[in-house]
């Protein structure tokens, strides 16, 4: 078998077990560049704490490969997700998960971006 190419990795979703809820969810960092970032995010049954809310400097496309979820907006709007549904969060947008699944736990693929011209 022929090794593959230089600076080719590769892996899977489903490589390591999901936090215990006595932890928080647990960010993994897949592929990172200088203006943009894809992480792994696993959950099950963890949420933000009610006074929290997300704040983040760059834009987050957020994809649920497997469980559910739910976002809460400040504005007091509601997003659930079910596997296969994605949600785009510009920067800035206070958000925070409402709820996750537990059984299954949720796996999610998320993409940080730096607009151009903010890097």
């Amino acid at each position: 078998m022929k090794p593959f190419p230089s600076g080719v990795r590769s892996g899977s979703v489903h490589d390591e077990p999901f936090p215990p809820a006595s932890e928080g969810e647990r960010f993994t960092t897949l592929h990172e560049e200088r203006t943009f970032r894809i992480e792994k995010i696993l959950s099950a049954g963890h949420t933000t704490p009610p006074d929290q809310w997300y704040d983040q400097e760059a834009d987050e496309w957020v994809l649920l490969l497997e469980g559910r979820a739910t976002i809460a907006f400040e504005n007091g709007a509601v997003k659930s997700l079910e596997p296969g549904e994605w949600v785009f969060l510009p920067r800035r947008c206070k958000h925070r998960v409402a709820a996750t699944s537990s059984e299954p736990g949720c796996i999610w693929l998320a993409v940080h971006a730096t607009p151009a011209g903010r890097s």
